[in-house]
């Protein structure tokens, strides 16, 4: 999300590696996963210290959940998605072909919302899978992207797929 200015950019360790997160107008915008080495940025604010807590207790046990504001750059489609994929409940997972049936659309456009979601994990469109498989990751069909993808459904609770 280039365009988006933010107030201040953080980048905390995880099990997946780095991430950074954006806040914009005491709201979350963007988290990103970050290749190659890293170097933390602290949290400044309580708001930044706040969605470094809960990515924290997230990673330490998923069951609390993130009560975080939001402010998410996208289409009205993308956000009527965004939406959709917060009232996926954890440890289970839906497919792309379900969301499609839901907004009359095809699986292809979901995944497509999906891949634009600026803040992987907290909007968890890691629980939208294919019928077989568990189809991509933020615009990855493999590599490390799909394996954080598995990982972040395994510490929900979701079994492996065929």
């Amino acid at each position: 999300m280039g365009n988006i200015q933010a107030d201040s950019s953080v980048i905390v360790r995880s099990p997946l590696g780095g991430l950074a997160f954006q806040v914009v107008s005491g709201a979350l915008s963007e988290i990103r996963y970050i290749d190659g080495p890293l170097r933390e940025a602290p949290a400044r604010s309580e708001f930044e210290h706040a969605v470094a807590a809960q990515l924290g207790r997230y990673f330490a046990d998923p069951g609390p959940g993130f009560d975080l504001p939001l402010s998410l750059q996208g289409s009205a489609f993308q956000q009527r998605v965004w939406q959709r994929l917060q009232q996926i409940p954890l440890g289970t997972v839906c497919t792309y072909g379900a969301l499609a049936g839901e907004f009359g659309t095809s699986p292809r456009a979901i995944g497509n919302a999906c891949r634009a979601n600026p803040v992987p994990i907290v909007v968890p469109c890691h629980r939208v899978v294919a019928v077989h498989g568990w189809g991509g990751y933020a615009g990855a069909k493999g590599g490390k992207k799909l394996a954080a993808k598995r990982w972040l459904l395994r510490h929900e609770g979701v079994p492996e797929r065929a």
